[in-house]
């Protein structure tokens, strides 16, 4: 099955597993092109209202709860969610009876006829792909943004298979995709025309055995790439640098320290305190360090990436520079949420490990009262302490994971344990002084109190808006 031979589908049964954004939206597909769907989710009925909603009189069949694995008895396909691991025995028994078990990510990927630019890592993601997509859109292109960021890919399918089955060209240009690593563990034919790994880091360990599984995960991206398409490398990270003499694509990177390996087509530079793009042999600065309006030195990786992808897709230099310059950044990413009585809150909700927090905390010069804690991913929290020491005035831990911090952190004392984050940020604003920041950065995911990192953050910034002026 591929993009040009997805009537395949037709009448096939295909059972979709996990019943999340992209399990829905993989379901709506997968109806649009003629198949025979189930739905099952280990989940009940009552934990699942919502998004039953978006099924229930759809002609598709829907099996819950502990008997949720019957539906894979008679599937020809099966089609996973990223929260659905791939390895779970009822999965493995669909497989030892010659049925596919992939991913939506790789199903969606087939309807889609126009140049996919797709990127994983660890930190960064979302950033860089939103900056892709607006250096698209600023130069005239019809962009998909999404994936594992905002809208399932299948989302995008649907649009693509509507078109053509109404006889006219897909609506879109380009479809620009963020991508998991989840995502990643059961593709088959995902093939991205443009792929990138920005880093790797300790993550997700509640999954993977070890950092090389994780990293076997992530490099899946490039495994379908041929001589005519592009990938690229974050050279200031060794785990990944190394990656790019295994591809069959044409190689590119990007690096904080130059100069460029002799042995890349290319790629994009910090000097001088300038962004500059070396491309065919030319060398161009795209624009200052200090006018990139997002701060940090991730975020300065996170540009060159995003200007590396839209100039190698055609888009004009200036329009390049122009959102470089404009982009404040994505909510729940060091968002700035509130200056009172010269205390400054930033919400850094989308701070779910150890290295993503380790970033917001060097990217702050100000005096820091630290909001963190939640579920344990498997990160090591003793590699925040050396940061903790020197930057951070008070530690405020909630959820899970916070008796773990607080273990990690030894010998630091400013250490304060709460129930809630409404009253760590009290707590926070009651204490800090003007000239102080207070950054709510958790090192750990949120579902231990919140549905996501989207709610963890959006509530944090009622706490903070509610708070007296």
């Amino acid at each position: 099955m591929t993009a040009l031979d997805t009537k395949q589908l037709e009448g096939k049964r295909v059972t979709v597993v996990g019943l999340a954004r992209s399990g829905v939206a993989a379901a709506h597909l997968l109806q649009a092109a003629g198949a025979l769907v189930t739905v099952a989710d280990r989940k009940e009925r009552g934990e699942l209202l919502g998004v039953l909603n978006t099924v229930e009189g759809a002609a598709i069949d829907i099996v819950l709860g502990n008997g949720y694995e019957t539906a894979l008895t008679t599937a020809e396909l099966v089609v996973i969610s990223p929260g659905v691991p791939y390895r779970m025995e009822a999965l493995e028994r669909v497989r030892r009876r010659g049925v596919k078990v992939i991913s939506e990510l790789d199903l969606a990927s087939r309807f889609i006829p126009v140049p996919i630019l797709a990127l994983t890592g660890t930190n960064g993601k979302s950033t860089t792909v939103t900056l892709i997509g607006k250096m698209l859109q600023a130069s005239g292109k019809q962009v998909f943004v999404g994936g594992n960021l905002g809208t399932a890919f299948s989302e995008a399918a649907i649009q693509s298979l509507r078109a053509m089955q109404e006889g006219r060209s897909c609506p879109y240009d380009a479809a620009v995709v963020e991508v998991s690593s989840f995502q990643l563990e059961t593709i088959e034919q995902f093939h991205p025309w443009m792929a990138a790994i920005l880093n790797v880091t300790v993550d997700h360990q509640d999954r993977y055995e070890s950092i090389a599984e994780y990293i076997d995960a992530k490099k899946r991206i490039f495994e379908n790439q041929t001589s005519s398409d592009m990938a690229l490398f974050n050279l200031d990270d060794p785990q990944v640098g190394t990656l790019r003499h295994g591809v069959k694509a044409r190689t590119f990177g990007f690096t904080r320290q130059p100069p460029l390996p002799s042995d890349l087509a290319g790629g994009t530079y910090l000097e001088h305190g300038r962004i500059m793009i070396t491309l065919a042999g030319q060398t161009q600065e795209i624009c200052r360090r200090h006018e990139l309006k997002i701060i940090g030195d991730h975020n300065v990786e996170n540009a060159m990436a995003a200007a590396t992808y839209a100039i190698l897709s055609g888009c004009p230099l200036d329009a390049v520079r122009r959102v470089l310059k404009e982009f404040p950044g994505l909510e729940h990413a060091l968002e700035v949420v509130r200056d009172r009585r010269g205390v400054r809150f930033i919400n850094d909700s989308k701070g779910t490990n150890v290295d993503a927090t380790l970033k917001a905390l060097n990217s702050i010069d100000q005096p820091i009262w630290l909001i963190a804690g939640g579920r344990d991913k498997g990160g090591d929290f003793s590699r925040l302490a050396p940061t903790i020491h020197q930057r951070v005035k008070r530690l405020i831990v909630i959820g899970e994971a916070a008796p773990l911090i607080v273990d990690a952190v030894q010998n630091y004392r400013a250490i304060e344990r709460v129930a809630s984050l409404q009253e760590a940020v009290e707590l926070a604003a009651s204490g800090a002084c003007a000239g102080d920041v207070v950054l709510m950065s958790p090192a750990c995911a949120s579902f231990d109190m919140f549905a996501d990192y989207q709610d963890r953050g959006r509530q944090f910034k009622r706490a903070v808006h509610s708070l007296p002026a």
